[in-house]
């Protein structure tokens, strides 16, 4: 949807499970059509496109592209965003962390990422700008040393380099949008900047990009800047315990786009006591990570890879139970649960930050989740649950500011 200013609110459809391009075709024809009947039956409604590997290679066809530019006419949507961080079957049993691969240290990882620039240069409305989010460099025990660190950050700046010729050739501006999550190479907003200072922006990468692009170092990091940035998500900063004004204002200060703003809520247990953690069974699955960062007492952060492991760890008889953040998205119109709460404060935050001066144009709600929810947290059929979030944002967006 378009709210003004040339800002785009949206869902992810990584929701719906699909492959292969007939599996999009049948989403977009049934399910996401059926979202826009109950948010904008007259008005173009914005698409966030989630398309495997497989379906890029299979939109290629130029028939099957023509087709995907008719579906979307006839029933009245656009694309501005893709999700390029899941490369293959998303909705698989156990993805786990294999979600992560291919990692940005190989070359599918950058073709696959061109391929998704290119298609989305042919979708693109006029005058509209594109993005695509992705993982943040690989899974963090994946990186091993200087040598992979010095592949993400090469393989980056290739991407970059084909982003700035697809705009010379097409006129459409795409930018890459890095997503921070708990567990990978780049966690926190800080190691995004230290990661964009040292190895993105230092002068030997520069040269680099510049002689990838053909333009001179000086122009480089305009281009840079133009066409990689980062994704927020909302639920994976919360996780992280980041505060929404100073994780804002640090990317401002560094001169970082945010390219793309993922609404999304997490889990917050305020005391990991026995009784909280019995009230976490039902949140165990065998297919999605569900990193958990803890706070104990004294400030220190403490992280775990998956749920199971960050249960398995035992309280001392004089401790204080600490507070978790885990990473399971929850619908975003979730505030409390049973048990515990939901990251939704955090999400709010960001979402009045919004209000004030836009944080980005791009907003895609993303609760991708909804096959291994327990039953507390799913109250009403996909359609008339991703509706029901896509308002709550929008009312969010437009609540007027708390009096001074």
């Amino acid at each position: 949807m378009h709210l003004g200013a040339n800002v785009h609110l949206t869902y992810c459809t990584n929701v719906h499970p699909g492959e292969s391009w007939a599996e999009v075709r049948e989403n977009l024809a049934l399910r996401v059509a059926a979202v826009r009947a109950e948010l904008s039956p007259d008005r173009p409604f914005g698409v966030g496109l989630w398309l495997s590997a497989r379906a890029v290679e299979e939109l290629r066809a130029p028939d099957a592209r023509a087709e995907l530019q008719q579906l979307l006419a006839d029933h009245g949507l656009y694309v501005f965003t893709l999700n390029g961080f899941p490369y293959g079957a998303f909705h698989a049993r156990a993805i786990k962390e294999r979600v992560f691969q291919p990692d940005w240290r190989s070359d599918a990882r950058r073709a696959y990422s061109d391929s998704l620039a290119e298609l989305l240069a042919t979708l693109l409305p006029a005058g509209v700008s594109g993005s695509v989010s992705t993982l943040p460099g690989a899974f963090r025990p994946a990186v091993r040393g200087d040598d992979d660190e010095a592949a993400i950050a090469s393989q980056l700046l290739a991407h970059a380099a084909h982003l700035h010729r697809l705009h010379e050739s097409t006129g459409k501006r795409i930018a890459l949008a890095l997503e921070p999550e708990p567990r990978c190479f780049l966690e926190t907003t800080a190691e995004m900047i230290a990661f964009f200072d040292r190895r993105l922006r230092s002068e030997r990468a520069l040269r680099q990009l510049g002689e990838l692009a053909g333009v001179t170092t000086t122009a480089a990091a305009d281009l840079l800047q133009r066409h990689l940035g980062v994704c927020l998500d909302t639920c994976h900063a919360a996780v992280e315990f980041e505060q929404p004004g100073a994780l804002v204002a640090a990317l401002r200060a560094a001169e970082i786009a945010i390219v793309k703003v993922q609404l999304s809520s997490g889990l917050r247990i305020e005391r990991a006591d026995a009784a909280a953690r019995a009230a976490l069974q039902p949140y165990l699955d065998e297919v999605y990570l569900h990193q958990v960062v803890a706070r104990r007492a004294g400030g220190e952060l403490v992280r775990y890879l998956d749920l199971p492991e960050a249960l398995a760890t035992e309280l001392a008889a004089d401790e204080v139970a600490p507070e978790w953040r885990v990473h399971f998205h929850v619908p975003v119109f979730i505030a409390r649960m049973r048990a515990f709460e939901s990251t939704q404060f955090f999400l709010r935050e960001i979402l009045a930050l919004q209000r004030q001066s836009p944080l980005s144009t791009h907003l895609e709600v993303e609760t991708y989740m909804w096959d291994v929810l327990p039953d507390e947290a799913r109250t009403s059929d996909l359609t008339q649950a991703i509706a029901r979030e896509l308002r709550f944002c929008l009312a969010e967006l437009r609540a007027a500011p708390e009096p001074a």
